[in-house]
């Protein structure tokens, strides 16, 4: 199983799917936008703890919200979900009640206007994007260099990478706050990356504090992708695998590797496991229970006899 191909393709498919369809200057975009307002459906009706409300005020006061547009290359889209209060003139009532409406998306890299109506939750419209020389101006002053070519095989034009800003909300306190933290070269496409993925100077220095100093912004990505943090750090060194590499940490939340797993291995007999085992434990679905009974007639079964058993190649004598 080739877990470090799985996951570069996953990254690359979730940061492609948000920022390579879109996307300077003070010029204009211009397209087609559709929204859909969001329903909540509470899993434990009358029984909602505070996290289940907190959740739910967050979700029923955001909305989705697309634009898509022409270009040289076909039909680009992004797709998001916005709170309403950053929509100005735009309220849930009016997106549920239906009818005309026109509002705006401000952001530090331009402004979005939009004009359309709303139907039963659903509104369809037009936009117009003008962005801001001042935000291109001062990227520009921190390297960022929006007017210049894309690099790394991204086509887009520099119009698309503002509008692309401004749809994820990219500022100049972001680049400031990353180039502080000593991330490295940074590029527009990593701007991009710590805008989607909510990456700053304080999530890096956690990471750094626990041992990984030199993660790149990739690594960071699959951090926050598959909730590796200082936490979760501390947990598999208590587990007692302190020398893992970040891969390893990557593997270990993948296949869901907790304290409580590894502590039932244990005490099912299977002290000696390294960080490959644990793993097979996982994809194998080899559990406490399986290996009480194999050990019944085998005590010193090893973890590769195991999955040879549980696979069926190694028949128990």
């Amino acid at each position: 199983m080739r877990v470090n191909s799985l996951i570069s393709l996953f990254c690359f498919a979730v940061i492609g799917f948000v920022i390579g369809t879109s996307g300077v200057v003070a010029q204009t975009i211009a397209g087609d936008w559709t929204a859909k307002t969001r329903e909540w459906r509470d899993p434990k009706p009358g029984r909602e703890s505070d996290d289940e409300k907190a959740e739910k005020e967050d979700w029923v006061n955001k909305i989705y919200l697309s634009f898509e547009r022409k270009s040289e290359r076909g039909r680009n889209q992004n797709g998001s979900t916005y709170f309403y209060n950053d929509l100005e003139g735009l309220t849930r009532d009016q997106a549920e009640r239906g009818g005309r409406v026109s509002f705006r998306l401000v952001r530090e890299a331009g402004i979005i206007e939009c004009e359309g109506t709303f139907t039963n939750g659903r509104g369809s419209g037009t936009f117009k994007f003008t962005g801001n020389q001042k935000f291109v101006d001062g990227m520009k002053a921190r390297g960022f260099d929006f007017e210049k070519p894309a690099s790394k095989g991204n086509h887009d034009t520099p119009e698309e990478r503002l509008f692309a800003a401004a749809t994820l909300n990219v500022t100049t306190a972001i680049a400031d706050d990353l180039r502080s933290a000593n991330f490295g070269d940074l590029d527009i496409d990593d701007l991009f990356k710590a805008a989607i993925f909510k990456i700053d100077g304080k999530f890096m220095a956690e990471m750094k504090a626990t041992g990984f100093p030199n993660l790149s912004m990739e690594d960071l990505v699959k951090a926050r992708i598959f909730k590796i943090d200082a936490e979760y750090v501390r947990q598999v060194k208590e587990m007692g695998f302190a020398d893992q590499g970040f891969e390893g940490l990557v593997k270990f939340r993948i296949f869901k590797v907790t304290p409580g797993f590894l502590n039932d291995l244990r005490a099912a007999g299977l002290d000696k496991m390294d960080a490959e085992d644990i793993v097979k434990a996982r994809i194998f679905k080899i559990d406490a229970d399986y290996i009480r009974q194999a050990r019944a007639s085998e005590p010193n079964i090893s973890m590769e006899e195991l999955v040879q058993m549980k696979i069926g190649v190694r028949r128990r004598n």
